[in-house]
């Protein structure tokens, strides 16, 4: 039986490939996005299979309305893509409270939302699953991404809790951690108000390179988008699911990073205890 998706953000990027490769698998995608004509090309390409519906992530009124509509339609959701997102660059001294809110709203908020609002219907069938993008930047960060990777940090420590808590109903959660991929994110990048001192600095070296790199990412969307059909249609479907040697290769070696630090200091770390 084919299954009913629900992808944000399906009009650029991994939504869109995502979109594409469900759609190719014989299954009904209702694209979401927040202005839903831009997805006139898929529909037209895929007009039994592709629907476009209009959301902002940010409006919890518009979600459940959403939601609600598309299980009167299809009677289900089996699968919700929360991939709706953005980037941001700056120190963390830079970055305002304002703009800093405005992105956990987009990459905490928002998908919470999403995730109460199809999760009744999922518990209610013992299935679904639920795919979170992510970023290598959920396990690791660096200079002048503070806030991109504090609200995907946020959501990956949400993201594993929510496995546990649904796994006794049947329902799936996969992380996707990619590395650099053609996707635009970095070439719509917000930036905030620059702090002269940080010019020179590590934060300048990522302003730059977010500024030159676009559209010479290695990464391949659509790729990306079969790896995730692959992962959901494992018998074991992983917890996170790094995508592109970039992100293995930098995860693997901040895991070691890690673990060295513990090493060094682990006496030090046990003797906290209050003595016997």
């Amino acid at each position: 039986m084919s299954r009913i998706w629900l992808v944000t953000g399906a009009n650029s990027g991994f939504g869109r490939a995502i979109t594409e490769a469900a759609a190719a698998a014989g299954d009904t995608v209702v694209a979401a996005a927040r202005r839903p004509e831009s997805l006139a090309d898929l529909v037209a390409a895929h007009p039994d299979r592709i629907e476009a519906v209009r959301l902002d992530v940010t409006d919890a009124a518009g979600i459940e309305a959403a939601v609600a509509e598309l299980v009167v339609r299809h009677g289900r959701v089996d699968v919700l893509v929360n991939n709706a997102g953005r980037t941001h660059v700056g120190a963390l001294e830079e970055t305002t409270d304002a703009e800093l809110r405005a992105l956990f709203e987009v990459h905490v908020f928002g998908p919470a939302a999403l995730v109460r609002a199809v999760l009744p219907h999922m518990r209610a069938r013992r299935s679904g699953a639920i795919v979170q993008l992510s970023s290598m930047g959920g396990q690791m960060s660096f200079a002048g991404f503070s806030a991109y990777s504090g609200t995907k940090f946020a959501l990956e420590g949400m993201s594993e809790a929510l496995a546990d808590e649904v796994r006794p109903f049947g329902i799936k959660v996969l992380v996707v951690e990619p590395g650099a991929f053609r996707t635009g994110l970095m070439g719509a990048a917000g930036a905030s108000a620059e702090i002269a001192e940080y010019s020179e600095s590590a934060v300048g070296v990522t302003r730059g390179m977010v500024g030159a790199g676009d559209a010479q990412q290695p990464g391949d969307p659509a790729k990306a988008a079969t790896a995730i059909l692959t992962a959901l249609a494992a018998e074991a479907t992983p917890l996170r699911l790094p995508l592109g040697a970039d992100a293995v290769d930098a995860l693997v070696a901040h895991l070691d990073t890690v673990r060295s630090e513990i090493d060094v200091w682990e006496k030090v770390a046990r003797a906290t205890a209050f003595d016997a």
